[in-house]
């Protein structure tokens, strides 16, 4: 039996180099620090060092302490965050995290409105132009805002903290209505976008958190980098921090370009 293991690691090894695209690698995340932009009422990252320099047997150790919210920074929300029974991170099916995506660009009318709110007629557009989504994609909507990161003032529209900041947020975000579409008509695993909220700032009520929530369709937030990705052929690895229970976690996305 032991025999047999080196021979399946191989075919294993050859098996992956054919699946596995080899386009370059796009990293679609912001890095935690001390500028990483959360919801004004969230608790901000914080980075405790706990050690670091030579130690007396003569080598090198670094370790640290962090404390952060689960929706701050590049995140997923995990279904649960709005919808009662629905899935937590640790229960969202891993398959929902890697995919084909299929980006909808809207930054010239986010440029122009910062409230703006994708629309089903946007969608519709990109499909006329591209062709229909494929099931089983990541949609990723590309508003430009991540160019604005880190200055919160810019980024979410206010730096205040607390619920004066909530009220004060203007960013874009995927209409209610365009939300109910996709889901009526087209079969997606997830959907991510470069602002802090699939809901646009101003929402009250979070409706297209909702809609896409009670289907179990997660969603990746506060995204970067989409600007590098073509409207078709990249595929996303979205593997977030697995927090048993969680309603969010930390968010690692990066996407593989098309060979050349």
């Amino acid at each position: 039996m032991t025999r047999l293991i080196p021979l399946a690691l191989v075919l294993l090894a050859g098996c992956s180099r054919s699946a596995f695209p080899e386009g370059e690698v796009v990293d679609l995340s912001h890095a935690y620090d001390e500028t990483t932009i959360f919801w004004p009422t969230a608790d901000p990252f914080r980075l405790e060092k706990v050690s670091e320099g030579t130690t007396p047997a003569g080598y090198y150790y670094a370790a640290n302490n962090f404390f952060t919210s689960e929706h701050g920074g590049t995140h997923l929300d995990a279904p649960v965050h709005f919808a009662q029974g629905a899935q937590s991170v640790d229960q969202v099916p891993l398959d929902r995290f890697l995919g084909p995506a299929v980006v909808i660009d809207v930054v010239e009318s986010s440029d122009a409105n910062a409230d703006y709110q994708v629309t089903a007629d946007d969608i519709q557009r990109a499909e006329r132009e591209q062709g229909e989504i494929p099931a089983g994609s990541i949609v990723l909507l590309r508003t430009g805002f991540s160019r604005r990161w880190p200055d919160a003032a810019r980024y979410l529209g206010t730096a205040e903290r607390g619920e004066a900041g909530v009220r004060n947020l203007h960013f874009p975000g995927l209409h209610p209505d365009a939300a109910r579409w996709l889901v009526a008509n087209r079969q997606i695993k997830a959907i991510g976008i470069d602002t802090a909220s699939i809901d646009y700032g101003q929402s009250t009520l979070y409706e297209s958190h909702r809609v896409l929530f009670e289907r179990n369709v997660p969603a990746f937030e506060n995204l970067t980098a989409l600007e590098r990705l073509p409207l078709r052929g990249a595929h996303v690895v979205a593997l977030p921090m697995k927090i048993g229970g969680g309603s969010g976690a930390p968010l690692r996305a990066v996407a593989l370009l098309p060979a050349q």
